[in-house]
């Protein structure tokens, strides 16, 4: 309840436990053993919040804080509180409050989703489960997306550019340091597992705007309660840490500075918060806690559920001023430590032992110290926990559907958006390449292939060109043969005629036969060396 300003817990006898306003973003701490009444604490702070117009988030891990949309019903237990505590006379009534129901996996509500670009690496590397050696891999694979300018949307993004910086590791070497393979491929097999457990749904557009988780009922005013079905998610301890720890991030990254309020602009419960923090690396631990410390100025409330004050680390702890400690149960030498530990962390009541209260605290009821309007933490006080207006347990599965359907964000969260991102750059970069060593391989192809065809070209020209140069030839020497034989026959004609005459010359001294012997003599002679003198 929300009364007199003040968000109305339950009583400490007949004085009335409260929580301030002002103070609710200085955050806080619900804790106790399984089953001591965790969740209706959750519940009736997250009903007072939102009465008092102040939007609110938590994860709903058994799928019981769904019921808040409806109101609750007056059990014989609720009805026992009631009259204990005079409720009626406190205006108490049962109603639902103004609830938007998101999931992961989008069966149960709106889907959420984030790019891998704003999960960023350290966030990724924790969800992967990766070693430091992967990390630091990872943390280089973003940073190459940031030179070349490619949007990492989702997971097949991401897979796309593992395996472009892989291919380029020799090139990147040099500037990032080494990116062995197996590295790469160790990566991929953890975001092929991501995948298969369906924590791929989370990664894409549109992403989710944290200040739609920032609005008001308009016929109310009532602060709309945000609830997150985790039930799926919860299976995944890493997964479901990791994701609430980037919205806790992102509301950090994107609100405002706004100092002190009157109130709180949201308020953020995280169940089953010692998930958060187990095996966290010591970076992913400092984040945490910075975030914890400086979120408050945004004006942010951050509440955390869990068993025991010690699953909290001590630096987170030591920011969280409003406590509610539901009872703790000393079975070995570690709770026992644990429940001094938590009785430590209160302003004592001399009115009671805190340690042995503790223990003894029955189902509803816890020890709580808020913060007084200095910031002082109040004397703890054994307190009977208010129950919910709302309805106990989970919600029917035709109800939420018709809530979701009805719900003023659904047009814009409904349907996924993939556009052009790295994995499409890359595909076409890929195909660009293949082509053009498609247009290489042609082009050597052809290249050879004119080769072939010049070669054997000049081949047969060559050849052609040899015929010819012969044939040539021939006729040059049949022409010079005919030449000689036509100087022959004349020299020979004109030689046998000289050689007659001067045959017949002499052989005339020897009277007429002489004359003819000797002309034919001279003649045969004549012929005979000229022909000697051709053949020479």
């Amino acid at each position: 309840m929300f009364q007199d300003g003040k968000v109305f817990l339950g009583k400490a006898g007949e004085e009335k436990v409260v929580l301030l306003p002002q103070m609710a973003n200085r955050h806080g701490l619900i804790a106790g053993a399984t089953g001591t009444g965790k969740t209706v604490t959750l519940k009736v702070m997250a009903e007072s919040f939102s009465e008092s117009g102040v939007p609110v988030f938590l994860a709903d891990v058994k799928g019981d804080l769904s019921g808040m949309v409806l109101p609750g019903s007056e059990s014989e237990r609720v009805k026992q509180s009631m009259d204990s505590m005079g409720l009626r006379e406190e205006g108490f009534t049962f109603r639902g409050f103004p609830t938007e129901f998101w999931d992961v996996y989008a069966k149960e509500g709106l889907p959420l989703r984030t790019t891998i670009t704003e999960m960023g690496p350290l966030l990724l590397a924790r969800i992967l489960e990766l070693n430091e050696t992967q990390e630091g891999v990872l943390d280089i694979v973003f940073r190459i997306a940031d030179e070349e300018g490619l949007l990492l949307l989702d997971t097949k993004d991401m897979r796309s550019m593992l395996q472009y910086a892989g291919e380029h590791a020799q090139e990147y070497s040099a500037k990032y340091g080494n990116i062995p393979k197996q590295s790469i491929g160790a990566i991929q097999r953890k975001l092929l597992q991501l995948e298969t457990d369906g924590g791929d749904l989370f990664f894409g557009e549109p992403a989710l705007d944290v200040r739609d988780w920032i609005r008001t009922d308009p016929a109310t005013g009532f602060g709309i309660i945000n609830v997150l079905d985790c039930r799926m998610l919860a299976l995944h301890p890493t997964m479901y840490s990791t994701y609430l720890l980037w919205m806790l991030s992102e509301l950090y990254e994107t609100l405002p500075e706004v100092g002190d309020l009157d109130r709180p602009k949201l308020v953020f419960f995280f169940d089953e918060a010692h998930l958060l923090f187990d095996s966290a690396s010591k970076p992913l631990k400092e984040k945490i806690s910075q975030v914890v410390k400086l979120i408050r100025s945004k004006g942010v409330g951050v509440y955390f559920i869990t068993q025991t004050p010690s699953d909290i680390p001590d630096d987170v702890l030591a920011q969280l001023g409003n406590k509610v400690q539901h009872a703790l149960h000393a079975y070995t030498p570690a709770e026992q430590k644990s429940i001094k530990s938590a009785a430590a962390s209160f302003r004592a009541n001399p009115a009671f032992n805190t340690a042995e209260a503790l223990q003894s605290l029955g189902i509803g009821e816890a020890l709580v110290s808020c913060l007084d309007d200095q910031g002082i933490p109040a004397v703890v006080r054994k307190t009977r926990i208010l129950p919910p207006e709302s309805q106990m347990g989970v919600l029917d599965e035709a109800v939420r559907a018709a809530k979701i359907a009805g719900s003023a964000l659904n047009t814009k969260y409904s349907d996924s958006v993939d556009r052009d991102s790295a994995y499409e750059f890359l595909e076409r970069k890929n195909l660009e390449a293949e082509a053009e060593k498609q247009r290489a391989q042609e082009n050597a192809a052809r290249a050879k292939e004119q080769a072939v065809q010049a070669k054997a070209e000049a081949a047969r020209k060559a050849r052609a060109e040899a015929a010819s140069a012969k044939e040539e030839e021939r006729e040059r020497t049949r022409r010079e043969k005919q030449r000689k034989s036509a100087v022959r026959s004349v020299a020979s004609s004109t030689a046998g005629s000289i050689g007659r005459e001067i045959g017949k010359s002499v052989g005339s001294k020897f009277g007429s036969a002489g004359k003819t012997i000797g002309g034919n003599l001279g003649a045969s002679l004549a012929r005979g060396i000229l022909k000697t003198l051709f053949k020479s």
